[in-house]
This record gives C-alpha cells, structure tokens and sequence, in this order.
C-alpha cells in the first residue's frame, strides 16, 4: 500500500506522491537513464523517443518537446519526470492538472547531484543514489587534482549546431562541464545557446573548437570550416547528459583531453 508524501522538487513546487512511485513517466533522456541505473526499470511505463539509454522497448510517448498528452494520460502515471529547459512548460503544466510532475533545473554539477538524490528519494533507492552521487564526486575529484598540473585554463568554444553556428553559453550544464574540465569556454558571458559568426569567434582568444555529436551530429569534415584553430569532436551525451551518465562523463573526459600534453 502506498502512502502520500509531499516533496518539494527543484523548482520549488510542491509535489504531493503516492510512495513509492509504481508508474512513472520520463520526459527526459538523461533522467530516463538515471532511472533504469537506479534499478526502476519495472516501474518506468513510457519514455521519449529520445531515451536511447539504455536500449529499452518502453512505449514511446513522443518527443520532449512533442509529447503525446492523450498516449501519457492512458498510462495513468503516479509519477512524471520533467526538466524546466528540455520539456515544453505548456505541455508540462497540462500534465500538471491530472498528475503528480517532478521537475528538475540542473545547470551545473552541484545541481545534477543534487537531482539524482532526490530522484531516488522520491523513488525509493536512496541508497543507491547515495552510492552514485560519492562515486561521482569522487571522479570529479580527481579531475580537479589533475587539473591543478595544468600550466592555464584552456580558452574553448563549444558548438552544438550548424546553419546558424550556435554555442554553448555560460549559463549551461555544458559549460559547467567544460570547467570541470579546467577550460574556460569563451563565451562564459552568454547566455543559453547564442548564434555566432565564425568570424567572431576568430576575434577570441579561443584556443580549442570543440564539436559536439548532438544535437547536430558534427564530423571530423567539419574541421576545414576553423581555419588554424585546433578542433577536436566531442561526444554531446558526456558533456549534456546529467544523469548517471556524468559518471561516465568524467572519465570520457579523463581519457580523451588528459592525455593530449598540448592541452596543458
């Protein structure tokens, strides 16, 4: 038999559960990994079409942007994960009127860590997310140390589309992660995802050009477009997903930007 429990998500709502959650919904790809890693793989009843890990045969509720309200209601969910940036707020505020809707705001790694503890908490594994968040903090720590040997902070530029060109700016989960990495994106000063001209970035002091895998799938073609600037592929999921998969992250980072010296 479950119980209601009030919690208060990260946003700062209320959020009245049936405890522990037996039918839940995930709008989110990073936090749809968090749950099966979590062992909720039985209650996790839909998913977006974008939640491709792990490999799962889960219906598919639409996109997190396009979700298919009518498909989610005939679920019946107890609970529904959401996140402020990645899912329309209407679409969210309509589920909102029927259902019990966790939504998350992470912007950095103190607020990933601090999603994935209330995540298990409000799913019954906290002592399983207790175990995830000390080995992530751990990893993180290592990089730190390692990245007290570096001689400065890289300056870098992080694209995620083409046709405009568009970066990351400073307000972001990647450019958290780009700072965790010991670099400095160059455009710190921007917010959210801003249109660029490669001539402006030729004005910066931009010492590396990172391309991202998504959402615009960047290959090694894409170098000529940088001139003289060194340009290296980056993997999206390790520098945006942030669930479980920043566990992942830190040592994806360790073993492709750690060993290069002419990064130091």
């Amino acid at each position: 038999m479950t119980a209601a429990v009030v919690y208060i998500d990260q946003t700062g709502r209320e959020v009245k559960l049936s405890f522990p959650p037996r039918r839940i919904v995930s709008l989110v790809p990073s936090q749809t990994e968090l749950l099966f890693d979590l062992g909720l793989a039985n209650e996790v009843v839909a998913v977006t079409k974008f939640c491709i890990h792990p490999a799962n045969n889960k219906p598919r509720i639409g996109g997190t942007k396009r979700l298919h309200i009518d498909e989610i209601k005939a679920l019946q969910p107890d609970l529904i994960i959401a996140n402020k940036e990645e899912n329309d707020r209407e679409q969210v505020e309509r589920l909102m009127q029927d259902f019990p809707v966790w939504v998350t705001d992470v912007h950095d790694l103190a607020s990933a860590l601090e999603m994935i503890m209330q995540v298990s908490t409000i799913t019954n594994r906290v002592e399983k997310g207790v175990q995830l968040c000390a080995e992530i903090r751990n990893a993180f720590g290592e990089l730190a140390l390692l990245n007290q040997n570096r001689r400065s902070r890289l300056k870098v530029a992080y694209f995620i589309w083409k046709d405009p060109w568009m970066v990351a700016g400073g307000d972001t989960f990647i450019s958290a992660m780009l700072e965790q990495c010991g670099w400095e994106n160059v455009y710190k000063d921007r917010s959210r995802y801003p249109e660029i001209s490669l001539e402006e970035l030729m004005a910066t002091d931009c010492q590396l050009v990172l391309l991202s895998s998504e959402p615009f799938p960047f290959k090694a073609t894409h170098f000529s477009f940088f001139r003289h600037l060194p340009v290296q592929l980056a993997d999206g999921e390790m520098f945006s997903w942030y669930g479980s998969r920043i566990l992942r992250a830190a040592a994806y980072f360790r073993e492709n930007f750690y060993q290069n010296q002419d990064f130091f």
